[in-house]
């Protein structure tokens, strides 16, 4: 009998083990790191802070308010970090503190735009808005950090989480790699949620994902006077006018059709009357490209071809790139090897029929800034369109909007990235020889 009812016992507790909604060991599977960032209390939680931040936009290097808000969730979490870091940046630490070393990063700044979506948690900030769902981001990886630091005596390293300011023209990332941060780093991850790919899907691709750019702006002065009289003034307008078309000939004649490239005029000012010729115009606008070779061409050309047709209608010109405060973002290049891991990962978690290719874009991130100094950087998207609720407006539209569901999605796959990473890539023989490196 006594046999028995300790058989009986051993069952009964075997099946409330067996009944707990998530346990420990299978946690640090890919499938239960996503189950558990769809817990009520974890994505509520995810929910809540990406709202906090929709209602205070903040532009790139004023982000105070959301850097503030970071650290304090990171202080509730116990996970210690490192700020200011490029201004308002935050960095965040988990793991031993020795190699190997991954990062996460996420971006914080918004954009200056006034939003016109009517709901509870519109921005109170007028002129600026979340339109590039970079408060999405945030909470994501915040939601990825408290994942990481309940298993932080499981991980194999180190896990560096970047919270990056001024992603939208201000190059962000590029301080944030001067600064340092990222000197230790093997391997880093990026993402961007994706209003076009359905929730519960991912999409990149090996190689380069989105192209290298950078803007240019140019003064073309001449005579103004009468519109009655033009032989008494030198047109700035005809000038400028030429010059637009010939920078059309940049790529539809002198680039090779098999290598993208853009050179797009978007802004053109000038004069204030109908009949008065100005005495200057000013146009300006934005140049793409892929590899560094053509990218270096179009800047060549584009100050040529300037220079040259305002000389021919009598006119000056001056070109300036802007660089001081829009530096050139390079291309962003996914590592072919970190591709195969993802799509692993990914797969785990997902299901492989839910992993699609994403065709390149000239479109342009800043996390190509980490992908040059980084030895393994990888870029992709998160899906977060859901048919039933109709389309979503793009990013950097007024009405754009964030379907939140995509929120433990994002925040799942990133700590799973870098905890399989970290397991995969440790070695104990590095690691006694090492002092600790944070």
């Amino acid at each position: 009998m006594c046999f028995s009812k300790w058989v009986a016992s051993l069952l009964v507790l075997l099946h409330l083990l067996l009944s707990l909604p998530i346990s420990r060991s299978s946690m640090l599977n890919s499938g239960g790191l996503l189950q558990r960032a769809k817990e009520s209390e974890l994505f509520d939680w995810m929910v809540g802070i990406r709202r906090r931040i929709h209602e205070n936009p903040e532009l790139g290097y004023e982000e105070f308010q959301t850097s503030e808000l970071i650290r304090k969730e990171l202080d509730a979490m116990g996970i210690a970090y490192e700020y200011p870091v490029a201004v308002t940046g935050v960095v965040g630490i988990i793991g031993s503190g020795k190699p190997p070393f991954v990062a996460l990063r996420a971006d914080m700044d918004a954009l200056a735009m006034q939003e016109n979506v009517e709901w509870e948690h519109k921005s109170k900030v007028p002129g600026k808005m979340h339109a590039c769902g970079h408060d999405a981001h945030v909470a994501m990886l915040l939601g990825a950090a408290k994942i990481l630091q309940e298993h932080h005596d499981e991980l194999q390293g180190t896990v560096l989480l970047l919270f990056q300011p001024a992603e939208e023209g201000g190059g962000g990332a590029k301080k944030m790699v001067e600064s340092g941060v990222v000197e230790k780093v093997d391997a880093i991850f990026g993402f961007h949620i994706a209003g076009d790919l359905p929730t519960g899907m991912v999409a990149s691709r090996p190689g380069p994902i989105m192209a290298a750019s950078g803007f240019f702006e140019a003064v073309i002065s001449g005579k103004g006077g009468h519109a009655a009289i033009p032989q008494h003034t030198i047109d700035p307008i005809i000038a400028a006018s030429n010059v637009i078309v010939s920078l059309q000939h940049l790529v539809s004649r002198e680039a090779d059709p098999l290598d993208s490239q853009v050179v797009t005029v978007a802004k053109f000012q000038g004069g204030g009357a109908f009949n008065v010729i100005p005495d200057s115009v000013t146009i300006g606008g934005t140049f793409r490209a892929f590899s560094k070779e053509s990218f270096s061409q179009l800047k060549q050309r584009i100050e040529e071809v300037i220079l040259a047709q305002a000389y021919v209608q009598r006119c000056n010109a001056i070109v300036d790139f802007l660089t001081k405060e829009r530096p050139f973002f390079p291309a962003t290049i996914n590592n072919k090897d970190l591709h195969e891991y993802f799509q692993k990962v990914a797969g785990e978690m997902l299901g492989s029929e839910n992993i699609r290719d994403r065709k390149p874009t000239m479109g342009a991130e800043d996390f190509a800034f980490f992908s040059e100094v980084v030895p393994s950087a990888y870029y992709y998207f998160v899906g977060m369109k859901n048919e039933t609720r109709g389309p979503l407006h793009p990013s950097h539209s007024p009405y754009f909007t964030v379907n939140e569901e995509v929120l433990p999605y994002g925040a799942a796959l990133h700590a799973s990235l870098a905890m399989q990473y970290l397991l995969e890539h440790y070695s104990p023989s590095s690691v006694e020889n090492t002092h600790d490196e944070l």
